[in-house]
């Protein structure tokens, strides 16, 4: 059997505007160095707390806060791009003012969590991974959320929502101020 490689960045960089950065900002870089390289053996071991720092600046994860990651912690932008797209919550494009994130693990697709979305995506006219046309709303459905007391639940930019139904869900989401009160990126 013949192994087929190919380059997992390049869709992502066809995507990104040309000159945009440093993704790791001077602040997120002060706060690693000081924070998480002292607590390690190895730089390598800061990977994950550095991507949340970067979500929480951008909102997403752009092909050039890869590899500058890889530069910063001193591992190939490879090992950085399989860690990274390893874990759900990481976004490499952006995303919506509000990111909806449907469990749809057993106890939540139990108690009806596919209809929750089906309804969603037939309202919003979005699929998984996809933003409205209006830059609102990014769907994700997500494995656990950790609160299957409340299943079927969701997050909405972090904020616990649930037990849902699909109706009641999708008016909460079309009651979304159009501007929010906090900084964010969709996170």
């Amino acid at each position: 059997m013949a192994w087929i490689v190919q380059n997992r960045l390049q869709p992502y960089r066809a995507r990104t505007a040309e000159g945009q950065g440093p993704w790791i900002t001077e602040a997120i870089r002060k706060e690693i160095v000081a924070t998480y390289f002292p607590r390690y053996p190895r730089k390598q071991a800061a990977l994950l707390p550095l991507f949340h720092l970067i979500m929480h600046t951008h909102g997403y994860i752009a092909p050039g806060a890869i590899e500058e990651a890889a530069a910063l912690l001193e591992i190939t932008p490879a090992d950085v791009q399989d860690a990274v797209s390893f874990f759900e919550e990481f976004r490499f494009e952006p995303s919506g003012k509000y990111v909806v994130n449907v469990c749809r693990s057993i106890a939540c697709e139990l108690c009806g969590s596919e209809a929750v979305i089906a309804r969603i995506k037939e309202v919003f006219g979005i699929e998984n991974f996809e933003t409205t046309d209006d830059g609102m709303l990014t769907l994700f459905e997500v494995e656990c959320i950790g609160l299957c007391e409340m299943a079927p639940a969701a997050l909405i930019n972090g904020a616990v929502h649930g037990p849902l139904t699909p109706d009641g869900f999708v008016a909460t989401l079309k009651a979304l101020p159009p501007e929010m009160s906090h900084n964010g990126h969709g996170h």
